[in-house]
C-alpha cells in the first residue's frame, strides 16, 4: 500500500471517527497555540452556538462563556498550556438564541517538534446532569432544613459506631459541633460504663443480627461534652447503602420532661395539702355553727332553770344555783371561743397575685384530667387571651378547677359522648367568668338545691366538702359559684374571679 493509499485510509478513519464522536453529541476542538486559532467539529459549533462559517480564536471563544465562569475558564487553560495539567471544566455558555447551558470541557496538550503545539479535547452538554446536581441539592438542602428544625436530635452512624451524620439540634443537645462529632465513635455521647459496651452491641447485632433496642424506644443516659449526663429517648432504626449498614438515632432530651414532672408532682402535693387544711377549716366552721346553738340553748335552760328554784326551800339552793350558772357561763364561753374559730376560719387571708387564667387551667388540667384520653374524653379549652389575667391565690383556684375537672370526669364515666370544655369571658364589674362544662348526668332538680351545702353528696364515698370548698374559696376572692345543667344534658359550673387591676381586658381589645 502507497503512503498516498494509508494517507487516504487514516483520514476516513479520522472522518468516521468524528461523525460518530457528534452523533453521540461529543464535539471536539483543536487550540493552534501558534495561530490563537480555535478549529471546532459540527457538535462542538453547535454547543457553543457558533455558525458553521465564522472563525473562532482564543478571545472569541471566551466571550461565548458566561462573564462569571469566563476568568476561571482561561485561568484553567492557560495552566494546562503552561503546566501541562489535563483540562477538566464546566462552564456555562450564553447562545444569543437560547439560554444558557452547562458544557463539560477535557482536553491535553499535544507537543510537535519546532513548533508551539496544541490544545486539544473534547466538549459535551451537561446541563441534564446539572439540574440533577441542582435537584439532589435542593433535596438535602430542605432535608438539612427540616432537620435543623426538627426539636428531635438525629445522628447517623455506620456499622463500626463511626458518626456520619450530627444534626443541629444534636449540636444543641451534647454541646458539639458537627465538626467535632463527625467522625467520632457515638461512644463519645456516652457515660460509662455504657461507652465501653457499646462497640460490644454493634459487633454482635451484626454477628447475630438480636435486637435490643433498635426499632424500639428506651430511656438511656447521654453524656455532654462538658461530662454532664442528662436523661434521654433513643429510638433507633437501620439501612443499608452500598452493602454497609447504617443506624439512625433519634434522641429527646427528658431533662424539661422529668423536671415538669417533678414540678407537677410538687403541686399536686401542694393542692392536696391545701385542700386538706381547706376542708378542715371547712369542717371546723360548720362544727362551729352547728355547735353554737345547742351550747346557746344549754346556757337558756340554766337560766331557766335558775330561776325555777328561786322559790325552793331546798338547803342546797344556792349550791345548785351557783353551779347551774357557772355551767352557763362555760356554756358561753364555749360559744364565745367557737364564734372566733369561725370568725378566724372565715377571715383567713390568702397570697394573691396576677395569674394568668390559661396558665392555671393547664396546671390544673395535667392534675385533674390524668387518664382522660385514655377514657376517650374530648378536651375543648378555649382560653381568651384578652380576659387572662386575675388576681387570685393560684393554689386556691387550682384546687377549684381539679375539683370540677375531676367530677365532670366522674360523671361522663359511663356517658355515651364524653367532652369536657372551658373558657373565660368579661363580665360585669371588672370580673372573669370562667366555664367548666362536661356532656355526664347533668344536675338533677332536687340535687341542685343542695349542691354546695357541706357535707351533701351524691357519691357512695365522697366527703360532701368539694363544692363547698371550691363555693367558698371563690367568694373569699370577691366572685360567686354556680351551676347549671347544658344544652347538651350535662352539667356546666361557672365562677367569677377579679380582674387584675390595671390590665385592659374588654372584649375584643
Amino acid at each position: 500500500m502507497t503512503d498516498q493509499a494509508q494517507t487516504s485510509d487514516a483520514l476516513a478513519r479520522d472522518r468516521r471517527l468524528q461523525q460518530g464522536i457528534d452523533q453521540y453529541g461529543v464535539g471536539s476542538w483543536e487550540l493552534d497555540l501558534a495561530t490563537r486559532n480555535l478549529v471546532l467539529s459540527v457538535t462542538a459549533r453547535r454547543l457553543f452556538g457558533v455558525a458553521p462559517d465564522v472563525p473562532v480564536d482564543f478571545d472569541g471563544f471566551l466571550s461565548l462563556i458566561d462573564p462569571e465562569d469566563r476568568e476561571r475558564v482561561a485561568q484553567a487553560m492557560q495552566r494546562a498550556i503552561d503546566q501541562g495539567e489535563n483540562l477538566d471544566i464546566m462552564y456555562r455558555v450564553a447562545d444569543r438564541n437560547q439560554a444558557s447551558h452547562w458544557l463539560r470541557s477535557r482536553g491535553g496538550m499535544v507537543r510537535e517538534d519546532g513548533g508551539a503545539g496544541y490544545l486539544c479535547g473534547i466538549v459535551l452538554d451537561v446541563d441534564q446532569q446539572k439540574v440533577l446536581e441542582q435537584e439532589l441539592r435542593l433535596q438535602q438542602n430542605q432535608l438539612r432544613s427540616i432537620l435543623d428544625t426538627v426539636p428531635d436530635a438525629m445522628i447517623l452512624i455506620d456499622g463500626r459506631g463511626i458518626m456520619r451524620f450530627f444534626s443541629s439540634a444534636a449540636e444543641r443537645m451534647f454541646g458539639l459541633t458537627e465538626k467535632e462529632a463527625i467522625g467520632q465513635n457515638i461512644s463519645i455521647l456516652m457515660p460509662r460504663p455504657d461507652a465501653t459496651r457499646h462497640d460490644n452491641y454493634i459487633t454482635r447485632y451484626n454477628s447475630t443480627g438480636e435486637r435490643h433496642i433498635i426499632g424500639i424506644g428506651r430511656i438511656v443516659t447521654g453524656q455532654r461534652k462538658d461530662g454532664t449526663t442528662f436523661p434521654i429517648h433513643l429510638s433507633i432504626g437501620e439501612m443499608e447503602s452500598g452493602g454497609e449498614r447504617y443506624f439512625t438515632g433519634f434522641i429527646r432530651d427528658l431533662t424539661e420532661y422529668q423536671q415538669t414532672q417533678a414540678r407537677l408532682h410538687e403541686l399536686q402535693a401542694e393542692l392536696v395539702h391545701v385542700s386538706r387544711l381547706t376542708a378542715m377549716g371547712e369542717m371546723a366552721s360548720a362544727l362551729a355553727h352547728e355547735l353554737n346553738q345547742p351550747l346557746s340553748a344549754i346556757s337558756n335552760y340554766m337560766k331557766g332553770s335558775r330561776r325555777l328554784l328561786a322559790g325552793s326551800r331546798d338547803p342546797n339552793t344556792a349550791k345548785i344555783e351557783n353551779a347551774m350558772e357557772r355551767a352557763a357561763e362555760q356554756a358561753l364561753r364555749a360559744g364565745q371561743i367557737i364564734r372566733r374559730l369561725r370568725d378566724f376560719v372565715a377571715r383567713g387571708e390568702s397570697e394573691k397575685r396576677v395569674e394568668s387564667l390559661a396558665k392555671l387551667v393547664e396546671e390544673a388540667g395535667a392534675l385533674g384530667l390524668t387518664g382522660a384520653r385514655e377514657q376517650g374524653v374530648v378536651l375543648r379549652f378555649q382560653m381568651n387571651p384578652a380576659n387572662d389575667l386575675v388576681l387570685v391565690d393560684r393554689v386556691q383556684i387550682q384546687q377549684v378547677l381539679v375539683n370540677l375537672f375531676r367530677n365532670a370526669l366522674e360523671a361522663m364515666a359511663n356517658a355515651p359522648r364524653k367532652e369536657l370544655s372551658a373558657s373565660n369571658a368579661r363580665v360585669a364589674d371588672d370580673m372573669i367568668e370562667v366555664t367548666v362544662s362536661d356532656t355526664g348526668s347533668g344536675i338533677p332538680d332536687d340535687v341542685k338545691a343542695k349542691l354546695f351545702q357541706t357535707f351533701f353528696t351524691t357519691k357512695d364515698t365522697g366527703m360532701g366538702v368539694g363544692l363547698s370548698i371550691s363555693r367558698s374559696i371563690i367568694e373569699a376572692h370577691g366572685g360567686r359559684m354556680w351551676a347549671e345543667t347544658n344544652s347538651a344534658g350535662g352539667a356546666t359550673f361557672r365562677f367569677t374571679l377579679p380582674m387584675a387591676p390595671g390590665e385592659d381586658v374588654s372584649d375584643g381589645a
